[in-house]
Order: structure tokens, then sequence, then C-alpha cells
């Protein structure tokens, strides 16, 4: 403002000077200046609402007359706040760590607020930053802080610590805003159990493998921190097959690697099944486990084994068969097994050698030998065949078998029987039941005999057997032997197939012996396995099997 004042004398006497009387404050003298020859006041100085609302100038005019006379006025000024002053945070209290299983209403901080201004300037307002979701809230207490708290649960596992913002703003136009920012850390507890990315794993093992062989590695997932964290793998101990399953299988408790402790054979094993448990070092420790499923895979490492027609180790197969035999006549049958499984168990059959292809051919699927045309003058009387049996393995595994075909005219000649002793445990599942049969057998045939004697005091002579001349033209066709391949008992001998033979043949023996008497006859005749010595008077049921039964006997009785 500019000062007025006015004086009626005239030249010296009226002219005027301003100054500061005694009664104005040194404070104010700074903030606020006066010209002394125009009256002006202004300001000089920082005016602060906050520190004075008011301030009183008390201000003289005085001439320059001789004797000075003077004049004098209050000036009141008055100071209007203006939102200068930013708002004040101040925490109280702060916790710069939890655990994450902290209660909701657990207390974080408490905190201050304030604004130096007045009226709407001085209001404030607090609040959390949203720049992500805060499980906290603010309350307000009775005494005017403020106190953050715990709203939610907290998970480590989800966030491990926050960064929590307080802003606080007052009311004026515009507005002013402070923050104050601090870290939360998330303390880990075990509240989480290993877990496994699958819960049932399936492992496929070929066998022949190498004793010591990394199978798969389980891993498990812990995700809480330290001794929280650190895993120790083991097998759960059970039997299997009567084998405990840490003798079959190890596993490196530190990172689950799997380990196969033997050599697989698929032939007598196929799966293993068991669990492996992971296990945390939390106080209490949690676990959990996971099925593990061991396939073993068949691998082409057995070879066929030719069962019919059998022949003893590096001997030939002899077939006999006469020359007027029709085309299309089955001579021999092949049949070879083999222990693998699937592609490579499936066996095929190929001619290796043959002195005449003409005469013979050989199906490839089911082994059967048959002849392509009838004999002629000039064909050999003896034929040589080398059958190969081969799997479908990778590389493929064969067997072969020599069949000596040896052809007569229209006569069927048998040999000495040879005897073969074999070791056979006659007391094996397979024979066991044989055993009793012939025994229940043997049992009512001795009580029917007893019958007879008791009924009849005197047993007539028995006829002598008269053995027909050997007539060609009426011996025996092949055919009509071979139409004897089914199972016969006569005489404590057993006339068997060549599969059953070979079934008993493949028994172990503990206990006996038995004989084998091998005619050299058409293979499919069979053979004749004798227990106990042969009797001079077999009985047959059939004419022609008692023809046959005799020619053996009359050669063998002398």
């Amino acid at each position: 403002m500019t000062l007025n004042a006015t004086d009626l004398d005239e030249g010296t006497n009226a002219q005027l000077l301003y100054s500061y009387t005694l009664y104005t404050s040194e404070k104010t003298q700074e903030l606020f200046s006066l010209d002394p020859n125009s009256g002006e006041i202004k300001v000089k100085g920082v005016i602060d609402f906050e520190e004075s609302q008011n301030f009183e100038m008390h201000i003289q005019a005085q001439d320059r007359g001789a004797t000075q006379l003077s004049g004098q006025c209050k000036v009141m000024v008055s100071i209007t706040d203006l939102n200068d002053n930013y708002p004040e945070l101040t925490i109280k209290s702060l916790k710069s760590a939890v655990t994450e299983n902290a209660a909701v209403g657990t207390l974080i901080a408490v905190v201050s607020v304030q604004d130096r201004d007045s009226g709407r300037n001085g209001q404030v307002e607090l609040t959390l930053s949203q720049q992500e979701i805060l499980p906290f809230t603010l309350n307000q207490s009775s005494e005017g802080y403020f106190e953050l708290l715990i709203s939610k649960p907290l998970d480590r596992e989800i966030q491990s610590k926050y960064e929590i913002t307080l802003r606080v703003s007052d009311k004026g136009s515009p507005p002013l805003t402070e923050s104050e920012t601090f870290t939360l850390e998330i303390h880990d507890i075990n509240d989480n159990a290993p877990t496994f990315p699958q819960s049932f794993y399936t492992i496929h093992v070929m066998e022949n493998n190498l004793p010591g062989a990394l199978l798969t590695s389980l891993s498990a997932f812990d995700p809480d921190l330290n001794e929280n964290q650190y895993l120790v793998y083991f097998i759960m101990e059970k039997e299997i097959v009567n084998t405990s399953v840490s003798m079959l299988f190890s596993i490196n408790p530190e990172n689950g690697d799997l380990y196969a402790l033997k050599t697989f054979d698929y032939e007598r094993e196929r799966e293993y099944l068991f669990h492996i448990e992971a296990r945390d070092s939390g106080v209490p420790p949690l676990s959990s486990n996971v099925t593990v499923h061991i396939i073993i895979l068949d691998q082409n490492d057995n070879t066929p084994v030719i069962v019919s027609p059998w022949r003893a180790q590096g001997s030939v197969v002899e077939e006999v068969i006469p020359r007027s035999t029709d085309k299309g006549h089955l001579v021999a049958k092949v049949i070879a097994i083999d222990a693998d499984s699937e592609q490579n168990a499936r066996v095929t059959y190929q001619l290796l050698q043959i002195t005449d292809t003409s005469l013979f051919s050989l199906d490839q699927y089911n082994g059967e030998i048959r002849t392509t045309r009838m004999f002629s003058y000039r064909d050999p009387r003896q034929q040589r065949l080398v059958i190969v049996a081969k799997d479908n393995g990778d590389p493929a595994l064969s067997a072969t078998v020599t069949i000596k075909i040896s052809t007569v005219e229209n006569a069927m000649a048998f040999s000495e029987t040879t005897e073969l002793p074999l070791e056979y445990d006659v007391f094996t599942d397979l024979n066991l039941y044989l055993v009793i049969g012939l025994g229940a057998v043997s049992f009512l045939l001795l009580i029917t005999i007893l019958v007879i004697i008791v009924l009849k005091c005197q047993k007539p002579k028995p006829k002598a057997i008269k053995i027909p001349p050997v007539n060609r033209n009426s011996v025996i066709s092949r055919n009509s032997v071979i139409s004897q391949r089914s199972s016969t008992i006569a005489d404590s001998t057993l006339i068997s197939s060549d599969a059953y033979w070979y079934s008993l043949f493949l028994a172990e023996t503990r206990k006996g012996k038995v004989v084998v008497r091998q005619p050299i006859i058409p293979k499919g005749a069979g053979y004749f396995v004798s227990s106990i010595p042969r009797s001079i008077g077999p009985s047959e049921t059939t004419e022609s099997r008692a023809s046959t039964l005799e020619q053996a006997t009359r050669r063998k009785l002398p």
C-alpha cells in the first residue's frame, strides 16, 4: 500500500518523512519495507502464514519544519494461507519381516500424518499404493494414528516380499502429496509337501541290461526354502517275487536317479511295480510318493528250439515212406518254439539244403513237409533235407534240423529199437498226474485179474500167436501207421506225440530214469517210451496195431 499524509503548511514545513515508530516489531520491519518519501509499503521478506497470520505496523509522518510536527497511523496486515506445505508422514513403528503363517490382523506399522497448512489445505488423507494388490489394510486409531494390518493370509510361495507404499495427500488446490515406501519380507515355513510332475511313471527297460544302468531320474519339487526344500529320495520297501525291491533297484537319495541293480530277463519277469518317496528336511518333515512301473522289453536272446521231429543232439532224423506215396503226402512236420515274445517269437521255416527240389515242399509258416510229385524209378532212395527255423528278431536267430528220408517198396521196415537212458524226474508236475492215472488203471486191472482168477480155477493155455508171412502187397501202408499218432497205453508202453515226448524230455530228473525206444519209422508214428521192460504179449485194440507191435516184438524176442 502507499501512505498519503497531508500538511497544510508550505515549503519545507509541508515536506513529510514516513518512518516506523517504536511500537512496530523488528520482525515486521524485516518483512516489510517503508519508503520514507513516498510512503510505499512493500514486502521484502518471506511471508509464512504458518508462522504469523497478522502484522501491525505503527507509522508516523513528520514534517521538516524548525519545530517538527508529526502524525501517526496503524496499518494491520492479515496473511491469507496458501497450500505451500506438503503433508508430513511419520512411521512410528515398523516390522520389516513376518512369517507366512502370520495371523490376519497382525500389526505391521504405526503411522502419523500432518500438514502445517490450515483449512482444506491442512486436511490430509493416507492411502496404500495401488501398484500391487496388497493383503493389508489401514485403520485409524482413537489417538489419530494410522495402523497397517494384515488383512489376508500370506503365502511366501506366491510372493516372498512386499514393497509397501503409503501415500498422504492434502485437500488443497492443487493438492500436495507425500509418500513413504518400505519392504516387508515374508519368511518361509514348511507348509508345502514335495510334489512329482507325474503321479505314475512307466519306464521301459530292455532285458539283458547292464547292472547299475541309469533307468530314469525322478525329481520332485518343493517350493519351500532352505532345509524345508532339501529333499531325500528312497524306495519304499516291499517284496517282489520273494526278493526285496532294494535288491533290484536303487535310487540316489540326493537327486532321484533310479538305477537297476541286476540284469533283467523278460522270460522270467516282465514287470515290476513299487513306490518311491520324496521327503523334505523341514520340522516336521513333509513327504509324497509316486508309483513306478518298470516294464521289461523283450530282446531276441532265445534261439528257436525244434521240438518236432525230435532228435538227439547232432543226430539226423530218419523218416521212411513208401515209393508209392501220392503227391501232397505229409512226410513230416517241423515244429519249433521260441521263448521270446511277439515278433521275436514268430518262427518261419525254410529249406536250407535239399537233394531234389522237385520232390518236396515246405510250408514256411506251419513247417509241413509234403511231396510235390510221385517218386519215379530214377529218384534216389534216400533224400536229405536241412530245414532252418528262423525267428523274426533283429538280428534273427535260427536252428536247423536234418531229415533223412528213405523210400521203400511198399514195405515198412523196423530197425532194432535203440535205448537211450534219460534222466527224468517222475515227480514233476507234468508226470505226477500221469503216474496217478496209470496207478489207478493198474489197480483196477489188478482187481479184475484177481476176480477172474477166483472165478476160474485153471487158466487155459494161451494160443501161440501166429505171424503171417510178410507179403509185400499186403504190408501195412505208411498211412495206416501214421494214423496211430494218438497216444495209446499198451503193455506199460506209452506211444506219444512228438510234442508230448519233448515235454517229457525237457523235464529235469532227480529220482529216476526212463528209456526211449525210437523205431526208425515215419516221425509222425510217435515214440515208444517205457519205464519197465516190455512184455512179450502186447494187447492192442485194433488189428493193425497188433500186427505192427507183433513185428516189433518178434524182432526183439530173439
